[in-house]
């Protein structure tokens, strides 16, 4: 909290305060600070009721004067402030001494005891500011007075108290971790001290995990040749361990023959010991006819030796048995070296024919696409193993740590999966093997140490790296893990329990401890603190997926209920309490006590036979660390959860530097930092029944507190460190009354959903096929693999955030008027209702009927599919987005949903024929019947006729390869460098328009028919022809091909020249290199006329693609602030009165492209364009900057065809890269600077109405930026369904007459009359001919857009020709 001076605003008291009748407060004598060192804050935030809350900031102000300000929301109109002062060294109030400058409205009680001070209303808001400046004062101790409802408010049953100065030889900057009992000073920190940008993209990690591929091993080698050299198919295989080597063991087949292979790298000569079993446990001699060659045959067995061999240099031994039939069940075998005999472990080695591999190591299918594939098949190789024991798979799981290092993130999602499927028992724990605790503990010991070295090594994993320690358990310590065995029998000794369940259990745990010892302790003692209820002990165990199936599935099964007496319980519980801490330290990744003390040292003393441990603190934790540890833990089980949580996060800040650096002891640090992390969640979800009627402030500061923790469990955490500074200063608007604060705080939690929706998708893409894959090969069961990364999203803070996130939702909405939906494109629709997930995956498609799509996800670039009437969405694409520009020229309706519970409530219509009707923050809806639907729609008809056909005329290489800005024509290039030369010259003095040259109509064809292109003309050609024949994959091979293309020389010459004399750069001065830069940018633009969302736009509406031509448009790019598109007639509304933009800061693709986030949006009357109102702030996450460069824009003739939107079809490529940049908006002024904020806007606006005027009033699309201050606008071209200048207004023939009067002569068509206007304004014509007449006007003539024109019955201009700036169709501007 800003503002704070000693110590920051964390929240303190958080408890439920007193409410006492008036007239029932302590006297003054009583009223003595017995509680000050525990209640002493220098502000912070106290609990009033369960809705209320009092915020205090303390600020130094002038001189020796301090300013304390108070505010307390949703309170009533009457509160006051009772209070006096403290003095040091004095333990009772007193009242202020005169001279003091008391806020106005104080007065004196009548005991003359204390000062009765009134608070100010503001909104629901009730504010006070004291100033006092003197030396001799320390604090402020006060209740607060509801008047009107006689009550008192008190913190906790005691005084609040606010400390006004430093304690003597206190420091600001070197403020240290204060812990009390009643809450924690939080050290004030920037938020960006916590920055973490170490993860990589999930490209990059694919790429790594390519360019990297895992070190074969020679058993690898083995297998691979098997495969490819003699087309073996893979039916089973086993690896078993040889100390630090291996054997392999597997059966193949192929032609129909079936042979069993061992291989191993075993450096002795080994003999192979074998026999076949058609049961298990048998040893059977094989047929003499199947012996290899030298073989011994024996009584029930047969040895045979291996031979050498040698794959890439690397040495091997191997023998194949070909099988004489297919009864055998499995083989049985043990290895003799010399004479030392070599098994696996204490068993014989054993293949099981009939465990056949569940997916061909040849990978022919795409399953294990997006996975360290190799990584998850030796897991699964290993897992029969791994089933021994605990200790088994955590050696196991170490030994795999260097192969999934080497895999990149793919291989520790693949290790992460696997101790997953472990630690929710998807996995056997133990089978037929028993192990000593200590032994498990050692092996988690070494697992985790591995991760250690990784997360030391690897910053950019550490986030992967933590999610598997977590599932693995710390290990032991000191011989912990011993002790786990022998503390039992102490227990069982001392309490006289040595037979029935406590002698189970003591067996499971002398032989096979586990993580349900854990569960198993806390049932037990759970049993003992409910009197002795057995059906507590089974409520504990079930509700952790404990069953009495489970209890007698051990080695050592737990038959026996606990039947204990209660003369044991008190020494029992006390016992059992202790032995917990020593389950939890070996077992428990996330317990809170154990992890502590690991980190700041205990000692448990050795008795008999059983072991000391003596755990040493770790060495350099911060001063004041233990103290604020032990903070959190004296108030774990406080019902109001506010100060653990701030003490938690506390804690894991003052850790953060310790787990960047390499830290002695690393491993404790990060257990301990998963414990306070899993902590603050489960405290969180704890509170979420106390949030049910809190303020607005209060789950906005919870959610503040779940952001930060989220931050500092992710390896990417800008963007979150954002969203945190987002609500911080969303919270202190909503404190000052500002009327903004809502929209505000709406537009941080869209980006914190969209923020978590990221999370969410990369942990789906990193983890899923993992799980899928491994799932098939280790038989988990289905339902587990579907919702597995589900389930680990689940786990963390992101689960609760977004409860609390849709719990604020509705207010904000509320508070800020935005309603349930925000109306993008307004059209009344009928249809059938059709639930899909992607927009994306259906936009090809042709629905038969009037349909009505409820669609998860909206990205922005989607088409709107053939007969659909309306789009339903909770994603929240830009207003001015490509989608939502297609829906309102197709007149479809197009809506955002905020309401989770509406969209459920449609999805459940699925099926059904729905009538909605929008308004303008909400939609009505009721079922309809079919035949009303048949009634009132008609697809692709507008009265019986059906639309006009679209057409392409294709333009021809007129002999330049460049031209100047000057020579732009309709011939020569599109609308968009047409409309940028007529507007050079017009507009105003205060907006700019950038120097444009362009590569016409026609050279990209004569660039491919160039004879040193010949090649690349020719495989143009025969992939052009498949692609005629449907095959859409040939679109991005034509794309491919075409940036191989040379360009002449005489284009390049030409360009240079035309940029040269325009004044612009040539980038080929900086070097050839640059030059190569810049073709490969126009190559990209030319090649985008073979986009697939293009290309197959146009095939639907049956346009010739082969008459698609492409110019580029060539600009200097302005270095923007802000970019902006306006249009000039509001498109969710209709209203020609209104301006409408969006504004995003960097480079304008964020808004035009499909970036994620919402734009700030903004209205502006054109009658008052210096007040425009912000409909919304911006959400999007990123932003793109770059500095001086070169952009080549597309400009196609297929961009504005009547009736089609092309726009933003084809590309715009920038000769360099964009950078990135993840926005703060706390420190943009276009956000926080109300008067900055304003001009910015209105100057923007008054640009678009300009421009609007140029066109003679008709509706633009105006794309721009914003450069200190200054307004450039890049194009602009008519408005779709922006229907400005309407038929019945200008055309009583009066008005047209003088809308054209002392303009050359023009002809208008209209269906079946061709009409000249003379500049006498009278109208001849002659109505037998529907032919287009010429068109001859200056490029400034307003002529009448075609959607007014279509409201005479026209049919479309198709041959409107003329000057510079007249356009062919109605996506531009006729002049």
């Amino acid at each position: 909290m800003a503002g704070v001076s000693y110590y920051a605003a964390a929240a303190a008291g958080t408890g439920r305060p007193s409410v006492v009748q008036f007239g029932a407060a302590p006297n003054r004598s009583r009223w003595v600070s017995r509680t000050r060192l525990r209640r002493r804050n220098a502000g912070g935030r106290f609990g009033l009721d369960s809705n209320s809350e009092l915020q205090v900031d303390v600020k130094p102000s002038s001189g020796s004067m301090v300013e304390i300000e108070l505010v307390a929301t949703n309170t009533g109109s009457n509160l006051a402030l009772h209070w006096g002062a403290l003095q040091p060294g004095r333990s009772e109030w007193v009242v202020p001494p005169a001279g003091i400058r008391l806020p106005e409205g104080t007065i004196r009680t009548p005991d003359d005891a204390a000062l009765r001070t009134p608070f100010k209303n503001s909104g629901s808001n009730s504010t006070l500011k004291i100033e006092i400046d003197n030396q001799g004062l320390e604090s402020i101790e006060f209740v607060i007075v509801d008047e009107a409802q006689n009550k008192w408010f008190k913190n906790n049953g005691q005084n609040f108290q606010v400390h006004m100065r430093p304690p003597a030889g206190h420091h600001h900057q070197g403020q240290q971790h204060s812990a009390t009992a009643g809450s924690i000073g939080r050290k004030n920190r920037d938020v960006m001290q916590l920055l973490s940008k170490n993860a990589s993209t999930n490209d990059q990690v694919n790429k790594a995990a390519e360019a990297t591929p895992s070190k074969c091993t020679v058993l690898d080698l083995f297998i691979k040749s098997l495969q490819e050299k003699h087309g073996s198919q893979v039916l089973c295989k086993k690896v078993f361990k040889l100390g630090e080597k291996e054997i392999l063991a597997l059966m193949s087949q192929v032609q129909g023959s079936t042979k069993v292979h061992l291989a191993t790298d075993h450096v002795e000569p080994l003999i192979l010991h074998w026999a076949l079993a058609q049961k298990p446990g048998e040893w059977k001699a094989p047929p003499p006819g199947i012996v290899p060659a030298g073989s011994t045959l024996l009584e029930i067995a047969c040895e045979s030796p291996f031979s050498d061999a040698e794959l890439n240099g690397l040495h091997y031994q191997v023998l194949e048995i070909e099988l004489d039939d297919d009864s055998y069940k499995g083989m049985p075998f043990v290895l003799r070296s010399n004479q030392t005999w070599i098994k696996n472990s204490t068993s014989d080695f054993y293949l099981d024919f009939s465990r056949r591999t569940a997916k061909s190591s040849e990978g022919t299918s795409d399953d294990s696409k997006g996975t360290a594939k190799a990584l998850l098949e030796r897991i699964a190789d290993l897992e029969e193993d791994a089933q021994r024991s605990l200790m088994h798979r955590f050696n196991i799981a170490a030994d795999l740590v260097d192969q999934a290092k080497d895999a990149g993130q793919l291989g520790l999602a693949g290790l992460l999966v696997w101790m997953k499927f472990m630690a929710t028992r998807q996995l056997i724990w133990n089978k037929n093997y028993n192990v000593k605790p200590r032994e498990i503990s050692q092996a988690q010991d070494r697992f985790t140490d591995n991760l250690q070295s990784l997360y030391k090594m690897y910053p950019q994993h550490r986030e992967m790296l933590r999610m598997i320690m977590y599932t693995v358990g710390r290990g032991g310590q000191g011989d912990v893990g011993q002790r786990i065995r022998d503390e039992i029998l102490v227990i069982q000794r001392n309490n006289n329990c040595m037979g029935g369940m406590m002698e189970e259990w003591h067996q499971k745990l002398h032989n096979n401890t586990s993580p349900d010892d854990v569960v198993i302790c806390q049932a037990l003692m759970d049993y003992m603190n409910s009197d002795l209820d057995i059906k507590v002990y089974w409520d504990t165990l079930n509700k952790n997926g404990i069953t009495k199936e489970r209890l007698l599935s051990y080695d050592h099964p737990i038959h026996s209920e606990p039947n204990l007496k209660s003369e044991q319980k008190e020494g029992l519980l006390h016992d059992l309490t202790n032995y917990m801490r020593s389950l939890k330290a070996v077992h428990s990744g996330a317990d809170l006590e154990s992890a502590i003390g690991t980190c700041t040292g205990y000692t448990s003393e050795s008795q008999g036979f059983m072991v000391g441990v003596e755990v040493n603190p770790v060495k350099g934790l911060p001063s004041g660390f233990p103290e604020l540890l032990k903070f959190v833990l004296d108030h774990i089980e406080d019902k109001s959860v506010e100060s653990l949580v701030e003490g938690l996060l506390e804690a894991r800040a003052a850790l953060r530097p310790l787990l960047l650096s390499s830290t002695e002891r690393l491993k404790d640090l990060i257990f301990l930092d998963i414990a306070l992390d899993s902590t603050v969640r489960t405290a969180i979800e704890r509170s979420f029944e106390n949030l049910n009627n809190a303020s607005s402030e209060k789950i906005m500061y919870f959610i503040s507190l779940v952001v930060e923790n989220l931050a500092l469990s992710t390896d990417d955490n800008e963007n979150l460190l954002c969203c945190l500074k987002g609500w911080n200063h969303a919270l202190e608007m909503s404190k000052h009354s500002d009327d903004q604060w809502a929209l505000y705080a709406k537009a941080f939690l869209d980006r914190t959903r969209l923020a978590l929706a990221t999370k969410g998708e990369e942990y789906h893409d990193i983890l899923q096929p993992s799980a899928e894959y491994l799932g098939s090969l280790l038989g988990i069961e289905q339902w587990t693999v579907n919702i597995f990364t589900e389930e680990i999203i689940r786990s963390g803070s992101a689960a609760s955030l977004s409860l609390l996130l849709n719990r604020l939702d509705p207010v904000l909405r509320n508070v800020a008027n935005l309603g349930s939906w925000q109306i993008i494109s307004p059209v009344d629709v009928a249809g059938y209702v059709v639930v899909v997930d992607q927009l994306l995956t259906v936009q090809h498609k042709s629905y038969d009927k009037p349909t009505i799509l409820v669609v998860e996800g909206v990205k922005g670039e989607e088409e709107i599919p053939d007969g659909v009437v309306a789009v339903l969405t909770p994603d929240m694409p830009d207003v001015l987005s490509h989608v939502s520009v297609r829906a309102r020229n197709s007149k479809v309706l197009f809506a955002t949903c905020f309401d989770p519970k509406i969209l459920s409530e449609l999805e459940q219509n699925e099926g059904k024929v729905l009538s909605l009707k929008p308004a303008s923050v909400d939609i009505s809806y009721r079922e309809i019947p079919e035949s009303e639907l048949l009634v009132s729609s008609s697809i692709d008809t507008v009265d019986g006729q059906k639309a006009p056909s679209l057409s392409l005329a294709k333009k021809q290489f007129l002999g330049k390869y460049a031209i100047s800005a000057e020579e732009f024509s309709d011939e020569m290039v599109g609308a968009k460098s047409r409309n940028i030369a007529y507007l050079n010259g017009k507009v105003p003095s205060w907006v700019s328009v950038p120097t444009s040259v362009a590569l016409p109509f026609g050279t990209f064809e004569t660039v491919l028919s160039d004879k040193i292109n010949k090649e690349v003309s020719q495989k143009v050609k025969i992939l052009t022809e498949k692609l005629d024949q449907g095959e859409l994959g040939a679109l991005s091979e034509i794309r491919n091909v075409l940036l191989n293309l040379t360009a002449p020389t005489y284009l390049v010459s030409e360009l240079k020249e035309k940029m040269q004399s325009s004044g612009m750069p040539w980038p080929g001065d900086e070097g050839e290199q640059r030059w190569e830069q810049a073709w490969t940018a126009i190559k990209k633009v030319l090649a985008s006329k073979w986009n697939e969302r293009a290309y197959l736009s146009t095939r639907k509406v049956k346009l010739d693609h082969s008459n698609l031509s492409m110019a580029v448009l060539v600009q200097q790019i302005v270095s923007a602030d802000y970019a902006f598109v306006i249009h000039t007639t509001n498109p969710s509304s209709g209203e020609r009165s209104e301006i409408y933009a969006e504004v995003v800061k960097g480079l304008g693709e964020t808004l035009v492209g499909a970036y994620p986030g919402r734009a700030m949006s903004f209205v502006c009357s054109k009658n008052n364009l210096e007040s425009p109102k912000v409909l919304g702030y911006p959400s999007k996450p990123i932003g793109l900057f770059i500095q001086k460069s070169i952009i080549f824009r597309s400009d196609s003739n297929g961009e504005d065809l009547e009736g089609y939107a092309g726009a933003g079809l084809y590309d715009s490529v920038p000769m360099d890269k964009e950078e990135q940049v993840v926005l703060d908006y706390t420190t943009d002024p276009l956000v926080t600077d109300c008067s900055f904020r304003t001009s910015t806007l209105s100057s923007i606006a008054r640009a678009g109405y300009d421009i609007e005027q140029l066109y003679g009033g008709s509706p633009q699309d105006i794309e721009g930026v914003v450069k200190d201050g200054k307004i450039y606008i890049v194009q602009t071209r008519p408005q779709i369904g922006g229907e400005e200048l309407e038929v019945d207004e200008l055309l009583d023939l009066q008005q047209l007459r003088r809308h054209i009067l002392d303009h050359l002569r023009v002809y208008l068509v209209v269906v079946g009359v061709v009409v000249e206007v003379r500049r006498d304004g009278c109208v001849v014509g002659d109505t037998t001919h529907a032919a287009a007449a010429p068109l001859d006007c200056s490029p400034n003539i307003p002529i009448l857009s075609s959607p007014a024109a279509a409201r005479l019955g026209s049919h479309p201009a198709a041959a409107l020709g003329g000057e510079a700036g007249c356009e062919s169709s109605s996506r531009d501007a006729v002049h």
